[in-house]
């Protein structure tokens, strides 16, 4: 696909500054970027990369000031990043557009309906009074399990998994691999230490505008529900265990472990590789970095480092004591 600039800045409502007959048929970072390449540029640090650039198109930020030489045609728009995504998404409408119909072979069970905007890909399984909303997208090899709901307009890629009574909100994305409402990790043991299967027989429900990664696996619960409320993000690799309440507009990225019974807040990120214990909750606006272990509640908002997560003021001050333990060791050993 190919657009010249003076499309890209009406799609977009922004202000040329150069040719506007450029035109662009990829994207690519500033710095590494071609002739025919469309960037953007919304941090003041990578100013420095506009004069060496050889981008045909940028989209810059209007709060940057930049008054140096370029090769490339800019575009001012209010929120540089921002409107590479609009624009992005448009592309990608067009790349992989709504599909409609039902493929061959697939299974609906009898009673089932298909809205006439659907998609139901090959070798999809729809279960027992699954009920499924307008525009929704089932690619191929996806399970519905009996009385599953899925709400408009949600895309459900290829292996996508859902167990019997659980519930998909509207606008949502569930990539491949993903399952939800598989058993929860819950077992007994008894007098010899034998563990036995406590039975999960309740729901998980997702609620509307929720995004969930390749392979993520969200558990049912024991009793009662699991739940991810609107908005959420969760990247590829993530575990939420069973009777979990994850809160508004929250992310979690690659391989974040929650524990069961665990509930967190509304606006917070768990980046890479956070392991957060079952039972505790954490408040809303809380941001935990890299591998962070979550041991006890959370009630302050703030950032959190370490294991155990504590206020990042203070585990900044302990990583840059740690690098000296061994010399204080051989100092004040006795």
């Amino acid at each position: 696909m190919q657009f010249s600039a003076e499309q890209i800045a009406a799609m977009l409502g922004g202000e040329i500054i150069g040719d506007k007959s450029r035109s662009v048929s990829n994207v690519a970072g500033l710095e590494n970027a071609k002739e025919g390449d469309l960037c953007f540029l919304g941090d003041e640090k990578y100013l420095p990369y506009l004069a060496a650039t050889q981008a045909s198109v940028v989209l810059i930020s209007k709060g940057l000031v930049y008054d140096g030489p370029t090769a490339a045609t800019l575009i001012r728009v209010e929120n540089a990043r921002g409107a590479m995504a609009q624009l992005l998404q448009a592309v990608a409408e067009v790349l992989n557009p709504k599909r409609r119909g039902i493929e061959q072979p697939a299974y609906i069970a009898e009673g089932v309906a298909v809205p006439e905007d659907a998609y139901i890909g090959a070798m999809a399984y729809i279960g027992k009074n699954v009920r499924l909303g307008k525009g929704v997208q089932i690619y191929p090899q996806v399970y519905l399990g009996d009385n599953v709901v899925v709400g408009d307009n949600t895309v459900l890629y290829p292996g996508v998994k859902v167990y019997y009574n659980c519930q998909i909100g509207a606008n949502c994305i569930l990539h491949a691999g993903v399952v939800i409402g598989g058993d929860g990790f819950g077992f007994e043991p008894d007098a010899q230490g034998v563990y036995h299967k406590v039975p999960q027989i309740g729901v998980v429900v997702i609620e509307d505008d929720v995004e969930i990664g390749a392979n993520t696996t969200v558990d049912r619960a024991m009793m009662g529900e699991t739940r991810i409320k609107r908005n959420t993000k969760l990247d590829n690799l993530v575990q939420i265990g069973h009777n979990v309440q994850i809160g508004e507009s929250t992310v979690l990225c690659a391989q974040v472990g929650v524990a069961g019974s665990t509930t967190i807040g509304n606006h917070c990120m768990l980046t890479g590789q956070v392991g957060v214990a079952g039972h505790i909750e954490i408040t809303d606006n809380c941001v935990f970095g890299g591998q962070s272990g979550v041991t006890g509640s959370i009630k302050k908002p703030g950032m959190y480092l370490g294991t155990p997560a504590i206020e990042a003021g203070v585990g900044r001050r302990v990583m840059a004591v740690m690098k000296h333990l061994p010399d204080m060791y051989k100092k004040f050993k006795v």
